[in-house]
This record gives structure tokens, C-alpha cells and sequence, in this order.
């Protein structure tokens, strides 16, 4: 298990768990930090059908703090207030913001697609934008530019929304549609899966529907606008991170505490399995565990985020 290379990078202090703040959405930044937000319990409900922290939900509009731990280990909390949307991902995005995003959007009656997405700055704590980016989004993540990008689940993409249709997208951070895939992925997408960056290129995994379909690793540069997508060496994975041609998936056990750790290289146009391995963790795994930056695979596991490199 030596060769998997778990690292214990952050969970809350018994202080704030007796407080009574739970640690919910969270995200891994473009410079290495970790951002988790925070909300009082007084602000929340539990589904009797979700497991894990994903089935809390606030009461809209609720207070929040949110947790950065920085790359140096130093802690940053930053109270925000009157959170009009119920999450399904936070990101963060340059010069001191935070987007919150819900994964569904309803059409108002005009026609419309209301808000889905918020921006609040870090340093007033005030709302600066809410738009919509699309419909049914399980996998969300911002690059080093500030742009967004977005993969759609099957409700999204049979649903109307027009960028939700295509099943990837972006976006810039004033909720505008600045990439479309255009009829350059090899099918046609069902499902977001998981998302990573790699310097300035963004990585979004996806599976098809279709009887040749299967799980695509789709790799965009935004400056030249390449878009290469190959076969995934996991089928629907939930976390993934890549360096060069070295990668590393994740595939959980739902709501237990292991889960599968696979390497994985590019060999010629091929990823191929290199390691395999089921390895126990601290907590208990549920969806949205995942996220890719620069060859590190962030995993929540239960309350603590582990790193495994690529």
C-alpha cells in the first residue's frame, strides 16, 4: 500500500464540531489550497434518503463561514451571509471570490433560466453576481483564469437548457458560455463524472449512453481551444488527477470506508492500468469525494481530506 502515497492534509477541530458547525461543500483551489464551507446545524435539515454530508441541507438564505487552509498549512476563515442558493459545489475564483453553485436551475415564468450560480466576494462578504450555468451539473471545477467548467448529468442534458444539452461546457465568471465541445468528443455524453486541472489545461471525465459508449477522459486547452478525449481505464470514477502521462483514478465503495486507487499511464493512445489497489480510509466515502489539481487527487473521506499523487 507503501506505492498509493495517502497524506492526511486537513479535518475540523473537535472545537468547531462541538460548536456545531458542520463541514459540508467543499473545493480544492488552483494554488493548493483546500476551501470548506461550514454551516451551523441550526441552518440545516437531513434527508432520510442521502448518505454522508451530501444530505444536509440549509435553509435558504443561511449564514456560512468558509475554511481555507492555505499550501503552507495556515487557516483563513472568512464568514459569508445570506447564501441564497442551496449548494451542490463551491469553487474558488481569483481575486478573493467564491462561487457557489446549485446543481439544478428551474425556468422562471418568462422562459428563463433562474440563477443557479452566486459570487461572493471573500474580502466584503457581499454578493457581487448570480447567473445561471446550465442544468444538472455533478461535476464542477474553475481553472487558474477564473473560467468554469461544467459537466452535465442526463436531466440537464435532456432538459432544454442549451449549454446543459452539449454535456460539457464553460463559462467565464460572469456567467457566460465560452466553450462548447462542438461535435469533437468521440460520443455523446450522459453523465459528468469528476473534473480536474492540469496547469491551464482542464480535464472532464464523462460517460456515454450509447451501446459503443463507455467512461472518456476529455482533456481541453482553452488557449488554443485542442480538445483530445481517450477511453477511461475506470469506468465512472469519482476522483481523478493527472501529471504528464501518469494519472491516478479513485472509485468508492458508496458510503464505506475504502475505496480503489487506481494508476494509471498513457501509453502511446492509451491509458493503462499500471496499479490497482482497495485501500481502508478514515471516514466513510460518498459522492463528490474527488477533485483533480496538478497532479494531486484531493479525497474527502467522512471529515478528512486526504491528498494521493498522480
Amino acid at each position: 500500500m507503501s506505492t498509493v502515497g495517502l497524506q492526511r492534509v486537513w479535518k475540523p477541530s473537535v472545537t468547531e464540531l462541538w460548536a456545531g458547525r458542520r463541514p459540508l461543500w467543499w473545493t480544492a483551489g488552483p494554488t493548493g489550497e483546500l476551501a470548506v464551507l461550514l454551516v451551523h446545524r441550526q441552518f440545516l435539515r437531513r434527508s432520510r434518503y442521502v448518505k454522508g454530508w451530501p444530505g444536509w441541507g440549509p435553509q435558504v438564505p443561511f449564514d456560512a463561514v468558509l475554511v481555507i487552509r492555505r499550501a503552507d498549512g495556515s487557516l483563513r476563515r472568512r464568514p459569508i451571509k445570506g447564501i441564497p442558493v442551496r449548494p451542490s459545489h463551491i469553487a474558488l475564483l481569483p481575486e478573493s471570490r467564491l462561487l457557489i453553485v446549485r446543481g439544478r436551475a428551474g425556468k422562471e415564468e418568462s422562459g428563463t433560466w433562474s440563477p443557479n450560480a452566486v459570487v461572493f466576494s471573500l474580502e466584503s462578504g457581499e454578493q457581487e453576481a448570480a447567473f445561471c450555468i446550465g442544468d444538472d451539473i455533478p461535476a464542477l471545477v474553475t481553472d487558474r483564469g477564473g473560467s468554469i467548467w461544467t459537466a452535465y448529468g442526463d436531466e440537464g442534458i435532456y432538459g432544454g437548457h442549451p449549454e446543459s444539452a452539449a454535456g460539457l461546457a464553460g463559462w467565464n465568471a460572469g456567467g457566460q458560455a465560452t466553450w462548447a465541445p462542438g461535435g469533437r468528443l468521440p460520443d455523446a455524453p450522459l453523465e459528468g463524472c469528476t473534473a480536474a486541472t492540469e496547469g491551464d489545461r482542464v480535464w472532464l471525465v464523462w460517460y456515454s449512453g450509447s451501446r459503443r459508449g463507455g467512461t472518456f477522459l476529455t482533456r481541453i486547452t482553452p488557449s488554443t481551444g485542442e480538445v483530445t478525449s481517450w477511453p477511461s481505464p475506470v469506468r465512472a470514477p469519482d476522483g481523478f488527477a493527472v501529471r504528464g502521462r501518469r494519472a491516478v483514478l479513485t472509485k468508492r465503495d458508496h458510503n464505506r470506508r475504502s475505496t480503489e486507487v487506481v494508476r494509471a499511464e498513457l501509453d502511446g493512445d492509451t491509458w493503462s492500468v499500471t496499479e490497482r489497489r482497495r485501500i481502508r480510509v478514515p471516514g466513510r466515502v460518498v459522492m463528490r469525494c474527488g477533485q483533480g489539481r496538478d497532479g494531486l487527487l484531493w479525497l474527502r473521506t467522512g471529515d478528512t481530506w486526504l491528498r494521493i499523487e498522480a
